[in-house]
């Protein structure tokens, strides 16, 4: 029986991920432990928690992997300011020296950053380093419970792979193509999520939400895209693509684009952060989009016709465009698909673990895949509650039957509460799916616009996500295949629309934002979309019976679903956070586990 510690760190989503006998028992980011959105840090409190669970030493691991081969990714920094020589002396004096005392002893700082965790036998250590996109690969096909499937993995990059295509048989993977840095899918999105004035490696699903608020048959957005064609990128018929380094810094600079360059392109200057958001923002993050879900395509029918398979992985970030990855599923191209619910680098952990697994190890593979779920982070008892609740000196009513709870909580839901819901273990990955949510009635109107001003204190035109019973997904959605992770976006369903006036998408963002599109107001985008997530009484059965409660007393079997976190922070980790954010805004209710704190509890007595 194996056990494998895998690592992902120093560059953005640390995290730590634990596998036994080919199955992933323990992840975490470690931003959740730390409260530093994306940080890079060595993840040792991450590491120090997947142990404890596992009640493992680490002299009693087999191997600790890392995600990521750090010589090679120097070898592509050297390389590339060669190549552009002169340009870049700022970005290579201000990035040269970290590598030279940090990352190239990298090595220094494993060990080291395992020695904070607990006393090892360095010599019988066996730390290994797998590829960046053979991790995500690994994390995808391993995860999945394909046999046989295409492996399609698309970020910024790796050490010099930006993309790649391979195939999975059995315990076996092959990587039979990639694409090399600079021309990235992901470095192109991340160019224009800058531009249009959101934070790159954490703004990109602003930008997805944003793009529905263009005009699809504006003559703007049309030009925007044969600029971007023209100018900035050139497609392959095999999705592989060429951008043009004159439009681009991210290879050498300090910033993505030469703002100025970008301005005389498109007409206007880069957004700042927060400032007003107008209809040629929208517009142009329509164009990307749209080109984006082009290219995505385009390699996703190159890994078919290269491997013959019928089914496919997707694994980086890119493989968190959930819009792309729904117009995929639609389009019928491969008869499933799975995508690792952790498709960033933090998915590169048990990527990684799982990769040296089968591939140094030689292990069999499960057939039941060897990540059944996402609940993989930790868990507290009744006892932790209760010291919270002494702690906070606050009032808490315990319900000793889950009937009871569901029914009270999913009746303030519906007389439009927000409630916070902290059940078992944390997800791993970016989605709260029903363990750390903020949850909310997708019927009300106004609901969307409390959870983002009032709740979440985020952007306005952010869209939010439904979670539906699995069974009854198809009452409200065209969607023929479960959505688990919150990684497929689908629309609503024609009969519970509602008309929109004929100059619809000539409104202003706000005014589209707060027409009412369908009877499901808060979950429906502009473009009548929404990012599902099916609840499955099998996986998550508290979550699901409290929408099914739901459905019981209002005819309608879903839920509002968002993370349990602000804006700028971390989703919770601990009792002690979600009370903190609970008491810190202006949610109604928190439930942790059997027990539920109420604002006006003592009023309502």
């Amino acid at each position: 029986m194996k056990k494998i510690l895998g690592i992902s760190a120093f560059y953005h989503d640390s995290a730590a991920a634990l596998v036994i006998d080919g199955i992933v028992v323990a992840a975490a980011q470690e931003e959740r432990f730390t409260r530093v959105k994306h940080t890079a840090i060595f993840p040792t409190q991450s590491i120090r928690y997947c142990l404890e669970f596992a009640g493992l030493s680490l002299d009693e691991l087999d191997a600790v992997v890392f995600y990521d081969k750090p010589l090679l990714k120097f070898e592509r920094l050297l390389e590339t300011y060669y190549a552009f020589a002169p340009r870049g002396l700022l970005s290579f004096l201000k990035a040269i020296p970290v590598w030279l005392r940090e990352k190239l002893l990298l090595k220094k700082q494993i060990y080291d950053g395992l020695k904070e965790i607990g006393s090892y036998d360095k010599k019988k250590l066996r730390l290994l380093f797998s590829e960046h996109h053979l991790s995500h690969a690994a994390s995808a096909f391993y995860c999945s419970t394909f046999e046989e499937a295409a492996i399609l993995t698309i970020d910024g990059v790796g050490e010099w792979s930006t993309a790649s295509i391979g195939m999975g048989k059995g315990p076996e993977i092959r990587m039979l193509r990639e694409m090399k840095f600079p021309h990235s899918v992901g470095l192109l999105y991340s160019a224009f999520t800058y531009y249009l004035g959101f934070t790159v490696n954490s703004g990109e699903y602003k930008l997805m939400g944003l793009a529905p608020y263009g005009n699809p048959d504006a003559e703007e957005t049309a030009r925007f895209e044969q600029l971007i064609r023209r100018r900035l990128v050139d497609i392959k018929e095999d999705g592989s693509i060429w951008l043009n380094q004159r439009y681009f810094r991210y290879a050498t600079g300090l910033r993505m684009v030469p703002d100025r360059r970008w301005k005389a392109l498109f007409g206007f200057p880069r957004r700042k952060r927060d400032s007003d958001i107008l209809s040629h923002h929208c517009n142009l993050a329509l164009a990307i989009q749209r080109i984006t879900e082009e290219i995505v395509f385009k390699m996703a029918r190159e890994a078919k016709r290269i491997t013959g398979c019928s089914k496919l992985c997707l694994a980086g970030g890119v493989a968190l465009n959930c819009v792309a990855n729904g117009k995929l599923l639609r389009s019928g191209l491969f008869d499933d698909l799975y995508i690792q619910p952790a498709a960033g680098d933090a998915g590169g952990a048990p990527g990684a673990a799982l990769a040296a697994h089968h591939l140094y190890f030689l292990e069999p593979r499960l057939a039941s895949g060897a990540m059944p779920s996402v609940y993989l982070g930790p868990a507290f008892q009744e006892e932790a509650i209760e010291e919270l609740i002494c702690q906070v000196g606050g009032q808490a009513r315990k319900f000793d039957d889950e009937e009871a709870l569901c029914s009270f909580v999913a009746a303030r839901i519906a007389e439009g509460q927000v409630v916070g819901w902290f059940q078992g273990r944390m997800e791993f990955g970016p989605r709260a799916l029903g363990n750390r949510s903020i949850l909310g009635d997708a019927r009300h109107p106004e609901m969307q616009k409390k959870l983002n001003l009032k709740i979440k204190n985020r952007e306005g035109f952010r869209p939010f996500a439904p979670a539906v019973l699995e069974e009854h997904a198809q009452d409200f959605f065209e969607l023929d295949a479960p959505s688990p992770y919150m990684l497929l976006v689908a629309p609503i369903k024609g009969s519970r629309r509602k008309p929109l006036p004929g100059n619809y998408h000539d409104l202003s963002l706000w005014d589209q934002l707060y027409r009412e599109r369908s009877d499901i107001p808060a979950v429906t985008h502009v473009d009548f979309s929404a990012r599902v997530q099916t609840v499955s009484r099998a996986v998550n059965p508290r979550f699901w019976r409290l929408i099914h409660t739901f459905q019981q007393q209002t005819g309608y079997g879903l839920l509002v679903n968002t993370s349990f976190n602000v804006r700028g922070e971390p989703i919770v980790c601990t009792p002690l956070e979600a009370y903190q954010c609970y008491e810190n805004t202006e949610m109604d209710l928190l439930v942790i586990g059997d027990f539920v704190f109420e604002k006006y509890y003592p009023l309502r007595r």
